[in-house]
């Protein structure tokens, strides 16, 4: 270990340089769609647990549906389609028959798991993964004209084209939740459901919307994975990633692009670790990493949140003596 340390330090400009940019925002990237997925619905109260098992079943589905029918397109849709499907039963299940959401959303991560293994098996008659030429993946962007500078081509390069638009949904959510009525009325659902109700609003119509529009990001992620980040379908390949997006969500209070940060903050670990191997790192240690940063940013989050209701408990002792 310690020889590792010092080779590592020897050498660090191979750990950290330019290209390590590219490599963790591709590794933030399903970290990010499914924290967005999270955000929408926490802003209706609702703590959508169940984003790792719909990111699952849509990485499984839009595999399959790419192999048999040589379509990304249409395995992107059939991936939609399956996180819908998921998030309406979810939404059924807590809005109009009052289960616990958390209850749910584990119950819908324990069958992703079982349901993608069976097919894999079933379907594609594969066992651990499957691998196929005739995966049509998604279009990566290219810009010829940077092409003569090794930099610029690395940074703007190659890309995955839900990429991009990830970025582009952060910032559309973070317009949409604070600068728009809708926004205005699905944030008051959430903090009062009450009060939006005497104000006009169906409060269970807009949470079930939010729960619809949680399924299609998080079948856009499930796609993304299997499909523009890889181009393969792995038992459990999520690996945690929705768990990460709940934690960056909470990280991030809601808000988009403080959300956006916590995944970036998972994706530069995911990025740093994969290096530290070819130092010669124990495999346990780069395999710790993804979680000592979650459970970090989870106890960051609640010390802020924590902080927050005490300094809003001294505001309110301090009116009262007045």
């Amino acid at each position: 270990m310690l020889e590792s340390l010092a080779d590592l330090m020897d050498n660090l400009s191979l750990v950290v340089d330019y290209t390590l940019i590219r490599s963790t925002l591709r590794s933030s990237m399903p970290i990010i769609y499914a924290a967005m997925a999270c955000v929408i619905t926490q802003q209706a109260d609702i703590l959508n647990i169940g984003v790792e098992g719909i990111m699952l079943c849509g990485a499984f589905t839009a595999v399959a549906v790419s192999y048999f029918s040589g379509s990304w397109l249409l395995a992107l849709g059939a991936s939609v389609l399956v996180g819908v499907a998921i998030a309406s039963f979810m939404a059924l299940a807590h809005i109009k028959y009052k289960s616990d959401v958390f209850v749910v959303g584990m119950g819908v991560n324990m069958f992703a798991l079982a349901i993608t293994k069976l097919l894999l098996n079933r379907l594609l008659k594969e066992s651990g993964s499957f691998m196929d030429p005739s995966i049509v993946p998604m279009p990566r962007i290219s810009l010829p004209f940077l092409g003569s500078n090794e930099i610029l081509d690395s940074l703007f390069n190659g890309y995955s084209l839900l990429e991009p638009v990830g970025i582009l949904l952060v910032l559309f959510l973070q317009y949409m939740l604070y600068r728009t009525v809708w926004g205005l009325r699905l944030r008051c659902v959430g903090l009062n459901p009450k009060a939006a109700e005497t104000a006009g609003i169906r409060v269970a119509l807009r949470k079930f919307e939010v729960m619809i529009y949680s399924g299609i990001i998080g079948g856009v992620a499930g796609a993304y994975l299997s499909l523009g980040y890889s181009k393969v379908f792995a038992e459990n390949m999520t690996n945690g990633r929705g768990f990460m997006g709940v934690a960056a969500m909470l990280f991030g209070g809601g808000d988009p692009v403080k959300s956006m940060i916590g995944c970036f903050i998972f994706g530069l670990a995911d990025s740093v670790g994969a290096r530290l191997q070819t130092f010669g790192f124990p495999s346990q240690f780069i395999l710790m990493i993804p979680y000592i940063v979650t459970a970090s940013i989870l106890s960051l989050a609640m010390y802020r949140k924590l902080r927050s209701q005490r300094a809003r408990m001294s505001a309110l002792s301090a009116n009262a003596e007045e």
